[in-house]
């Protein structure tokens, strides 16, 4: 330890050169420290840290190279973990500086945006990685949030939409307008509108950095017509066409989507993994004792032989949102619940989940009823609202949405799994033509094929709440091996491209609130996926 003396002069000597020192920052410090040599190091930091800790003196120490990094933020992390709330963003962080990362996450790194940061839970018993989650970064919203959205929306999606074939000539639209006579046109644009002309041809509104087109889908090309009548405002979409007199005649509009030729991966281990999701914990219709039968399944203490055999295997049980039923989410709520406090709300989904084997890890993610703000993407679970939950040692916490990495191993990759509530649902159900036309809420399927296809998960400005910001962190920027949600108390699972889609059920009986909505539930069913087949399976605990 060093004398308080010695302290002093360290301390003296950073504050000269601007730094702040945090009493941590003396933990591995003793009287053979040099602080000039130090203080030499300090210098070759550009941008250089706000506030010196233990962690960045054993980086500064070790000769780590520094690259960019947002001190502010990394400052407000590390305050958060110093009050106790989650550490994603910080140990993000700490892993930037000290490159504990393969090389194609720290490529990722060094280009991550504000919102959302790459994170690794991984330790020595769990193969669960958070690869996407949601960083929140609190600051005043302005006009200009929403432009840099839409534009950061449009750059995204424009350059996954550059991959395809028929979009390698794409031009601006400035260019488009400034041709003269009939040629043949590709561009990218973001849809500000949409109209029906009075023939009955679908006339959109495009527009780039550089300005705004009509294009012209005609009602007498059918397949091509129906394609477009599924357009959303908002969305980013190719065109290719004819060009003439300031608008372009429709051949073909294309999206982001998944390629066509997509792996489906496949695990070399026999593991399960288990998804569920809207358990309303603390509602009077929530069915306790299918959830308690559940969890005595997974423990192998229930059903078959086989089944029990298969509930050995299960590593994995993901919970994506609504946890509880919370409280005050729709009117007159109060007369539905069984436990009207929210934190013996969560005290009470601890407990069940208290009673899962250790061994299978438990992903928690929040959703519309839990004690969140409604907006999109929504942060963890607040660990002052959920204490008991934290005290779990298996549980890990994601935002919604998020891509979590599971079942990794040397010489395999493992599935990268994008989680979504689904606050986007309601709104495409209804106000995406093909998807109304076949099941609405019944089929999350098709909106969950929809996403997949515009690769992002809300597409338009009012279908659900969202935070703007420099970047869209909805954009689907990665293609998953596994797109999950809940929200509409659906049981499916279905294959698009590869990409296994699933929509979780519920653990509670339709409320008045959800007959209003038009939710007709699936309750007490797990999907269970065996990770070296793909092969699905849906299972019912109702008694």
């Amino acid at each position: 330890m060093l004398s308080a003396i010695n302290q002093d002069k360290i301390i003296g000597n950073l504050m000269k050169m601007g730094f702040l020192v945090s009493p941590s920052f003396f933990n591995n410090i003793d009287e053979n420290f040099n602080v000039e040599e130090f203080c030499s190091k300090l210098e070759k930091c550009n941008p250089k840290p706000l506030v010196l800790t233990d962690d960045l003196f054993l980086i500064i120490s070790n000769n780590k190279e520094f690259f960019d990094v947002n001190w502010i933020d990394f400052d407000r992390s590390r305050v958060n973990i110093e009050q106790g709330l989650h550490d994603m963003a910080y140990h993000c962080f700490l892993d930037e500086l000290n490159y504990n990362l393969d090389a194609t996450k720290r490529d990722v790194l060094r280009n991550k945006d504000e919102s959302f940061e790459l994170v690794s839970e991984e330790n020595e018993e769990s193969t669960v990685k958070i690869i996407k989650a949601f960083n929140d970064v609190q600051k005043k919203k302005e006009v200009s949030d929403f432009v840099d959205y839409f534009r950061a929306r449009y750059n995204s999606l424009k350059n996954l939409l550059m991959s395809r074939p028929e979009l390698h000539n794409v031009i601006s639209i400035n260019r488009v307008l400034n041709r003269n006579g009939k040629e043949k046109v590709a561009l990218i644009g973001l849809v500000k509108d949409k109209s029906v002309s009075k023939n009955g041809n679908i006339l959109l509104t495009l527009e780039d950095m550089t300005g705004e087109i009509k294009v012209l889908v005609n009602k007498n090309k059918s397949e091509l017509f129906e394609s477009a009548n599924d357009v959303q405002l908002d969305e980013v979409i190719g065109v290719v066409g004819t060009n003439s007199d300031k608008i372009v005649f429709v051949n073909a509009v294309l999206f982001p989507d998944i390629p066509i030729n997509n792996e489906l991966k496949k695990s070399g281990k026999e593991e399960y993994m288990v998804f569920i999701s809207d358990l309303h914990v603390g509602s009077k219709v929530f069915f306790e004792k299918n959830f308690l039968r559940f969890i005595s399944w997974i423990n192998g203490d229930y059903g078959s032989d086989e089944h029990k055999e298969i509930a050995k295997k299960v590593k994995y049980l993901f919970i994506v949102g609504d946890l509880v039923e919370g409280v005050g989410i729709y009117p007159d709520q109060d007369k539905d619940l069984v436990i009207p406090d929210i934190y013996d709300q969560y005290s009470q989904l601890s407990d069940y989940l208290s009673k899962v084997r250790k061994d299978v890890k438990i992903i928690l993610m929040g959703g519309n009823h839990d004690a969140l703000r409604l907006s999109e993407p929504q942060p963890v679970i607040d660990k002052r609202m959920a204490s008991s939950l934290y005290e779990l040692e298996n549980a890990v916490f994601v935002t919604n949405p998020s891509v979590v990495n599971i079942s990794s191993y040397e010489g395999f990759s493992g599935f990268n799994i994008l989680l979504y509530h689904g606050g986007s649902f309601p709104y495409l159900s209804e106000n995406v033509d093909s998807i109304r036309k076949n099941g609405r809420l019944d089929r999350p399927d098709l909106i969950m094929k929809y996403l997949l296809q515009r690769r992002h998960l809300i597409v338009s400005h009012t279908s659900t709440l969202y935070v703007p910001g420099k970047e869209d962190p909805l954009v689907i920027d990665r293609v998953p091996d596994f797109f999950v949600s809940g929200h509409i108390h659906k049981t499916v699972v279905n294959n698009y491209r590869n990409v296994t889609m699933i929509g979780c059920g519920c653990w509670t009986d339709q409320t008045e609130n959800q007959e209003k909505r038009g939710i007709v539930p699936d309750p007490n069913r797990i999907v269970l996926i065996n990770l070296q087949t793909r092969e699905p399976k849906i299972l019912n605990f109702e008694e």
